[in-house]
């Protein structure tokens, strides 16, 4: 069927000359666009939503016996890898709570393998029931301050371009500073986006005043990274689209929904950023936060907004994020609208998930090419012994919740007997054995040491431990698993959890996964660590994007002053 054959079918059939394809009736319609609720039939042909009201015959009648109708969700922003799921895991987890798209930056696993990844991930995106948005990854590596697998440059984009022309943004530009201090490669990645057509998504946490009126020259449409209200209101002033970050290791509901209001609500959208397997299981997606902004306040159908017409608007995805004419049947059912949950979802008009169970499975592409990453220096023994023993060190501390961590101090002697563990990233692309040292306070480890190949953004391997002999012990159990965590303790491996394809997903299911990791923090706790979600804080340790200290396989950065600074102090 041709365009012009396909729309002259959808106008017979909102006329009444043709039968719909589907039929709801005995619902009631959630408008977005108004925020008021309708009782109204739907009519649904090609898979899309052609009238409200006056058809009367369908193929298919669907009776949804006073249930509400709501546009499917639609996370603004969010790192698929992150989940530890391929897209087709991702997939089954969440479209049975009733997400429908996502807008995906896939620089997890670019920063593995480049354009590589990018081409895995599309391939694995083809036939789930959900549409995947991505993104062409604009900092890999996020700085010059970090060794990674893959690179991206100017030129690079212009190939992911034409690897996936339905892009619809040059994902997170994290190096702000890069920005503002008019960085050539960097400038010239935001030009080519730019010439693209290209919406730009920024990243830019505490960044006010004359660096983010430099920083928004570069045309950056959005920030997930807003930490408190006044920094979202000035980024709002200034024109950008805040992201409200809802995810698993970060939480800024609570602290920014004071910005939402009836002057702000259209330039407002939540997206997740990350999202444990766990989490997906036990609380669900964009649902969960969408139950949690009822439960703080905000209507549910403001709320609703945030997560479905917002962002298809800031995207310029204009056939969805409502229950309107032309719009794709991207849609739920939902019995309560105080205390949301979906009964039923369905996409393209299809029924896709009913009573939280998926209608089909999703079959798996195959992810051979994606292994064997992970790839040690000879020399780890040697680089370890390298942490000082006595005096003053710098030291990255812990805020519990919170993605932004101090530039703190310690004793280096204190790592035996306070709060105070090694650090240590260590390259593992077979690049040039890097291993950047550092010291890490309130945690909370006691004993042993963890190890993990998720590192952001770089995803090197990184080590935290009381112990650099177990500290070894762990770095060669991942090595083994080709990726993952590990817990060790005395020498010996307590509990582990494969991410096999790029050292950051499996191919197993949300469950199985979730399962894994759940023996893993009963572990941890185990030994001391009571932080929610400690493997996820780990991998932020290695961010150097984020204020204020972090620590990559070059050292430690100093994000405040975009510069490696030296572990020990005088």
């Amino acid at each position: 069927m041709t365009l012009q054959q396909e729309l002259r079918h959808c106008i017979q059939v909102a006329m009444g000359q043709k039968p719909a394809d589907v039929l709801f009736q005995n619902v009631k319609v959630v408008s977005t666009f108004t925020e008021e609720i309708i009782p109204t039939d739907v009519a649904i042909a090609a898979g899309k939503i052609v009238a409200l009201g006056h058809v009367k015959e369908a193929k298919t009648i669907v009776n949804g016996q006073g249930a509400y109708l709501c546009p499917a969700l639609m996370d603004a922003h969010i790192h698929i890898e992150s989940s530890m799921l391929t897209p087709e895991g991702f997939a089954e987890a969440v479209v049975v709570h009733g997400t429908g798209a996502v807008v995906s930056d896939p620089h997890e696993i670019v920063n593995v393998f480049g354009l590589k990844g990018l081409e895995y991930m599309l391939k694995a995106s083809k036939d789930v029931p959900l549409d995947i948005f991505y993104g062409i990854p604009s900092c890999v590596p996020a700085t010059h301050m970090e060794t990674t697998g893959g690179t991206i440059n100017a030129q690079d984009i212009r190939a992911a371009y034409k690897l996936n022309p339905q892009t619809i943004a040059l994902s997170e530009m994290m190096n702000y500073p890069g920005v503002y201090l008019c960085l050539d490669d960097v400038l010239e990645k935001v030009s080519v986006a730019q010439e693209l057509g290209l919406s730009i998504d920024g990243h830019a946490p505490m960044l006010m005043g004359k660096e983010l009126n430099a920083y928004l020259n570069a045309r950056i449409l959005t920030d997930h990274e807003c930490s408190n209200p006044q920094e979202a209101k000035e980024k709002l002033q200034r024109g950008m689209y805040v992201l409200i970050r809802q995810g698993s290791a970060a939480h800024n509901l609570k602290d920014l929904l004071a910005i939402l209001n009836d002057q702000t609500v259209h330039r407002i959208a939540i997206a997740s950023d990350d999202r444990h397997p766990n989490d997906l299981l036990n609380q669900g997606h964009l649902d969960y936060t969408w139950r949690e902004m009822i439960r703080l306040g905000v209507h549910p159908i403001r709320a609703l907004r945030t997560m479905t017409l917002n962002p298809a608007l800031i995207y310029g995805l204009r056939d969805r994020g409502g229950i309107g004419i032309g719009y794709r049947a991207d849609f739920m059912l939902v019995r309560d609208l105080s205390n949301p949950t979906a009964s039923a979802v369905y996409h393209q008009g299809i029924l896709v998930a009913q009573d939280g169970e998926l209608v089909q499975p999703i079959t798996r592409q195959s992810a051979h090419d994606m292994m064997s990453s992970v790839h040690l220096p000879p020399n780890l023994h040697q680089a370890l012994e390298k942490f000082p023993t006595q005096g003053k060190v710098r030291a990255i501390g812990i805020i519990p919740g919170q993605l932004v961590t101090e530039n703190a101090q310690a004793f280096a002697q204190d790592v035996h007997s306070q709060d105070l563990a090694y650090l240590a990233v260590v390259e593992r692309y077979g690049k040039n054995g890097n291993v950047g040292l550092g010291f890490v306070k309130n945690f909370g480890l006691q004993q042993g040491a963890l190890a993990s190949t998720v590192a952001h953004d770089h995803h090197n391997l990184i080590l935290l431990g009381k112990s650099l002999a177990d500290m070894e012990v762990a770095a060669h159990a991942i090595e083994k698993m080709g990726g993952g965590f590990a817990l060790v303790k005395n020498g010996q491996v307590l509990a582990s959890v494969p991410l096999p394809i790029g050292g950051l997903m499996s191919n197993q299911n949300a469950r199985t996964i979730a399962k894994a990791l759940s023996d893993m923090d009963q572990a941890i706790h185990q030994i001391g660590v009571q932080l929610p979600s400690p493997f996820m804080m780990l991998s932020f340790l290695a961010l150097s994007v984020i204020p204020h200290l972090k620590l990559t396989d070059k050292g430690l950065v100093d994000v405040d002053r975009f510069t490696i600074v030296p572990l020990t102090l005088d």
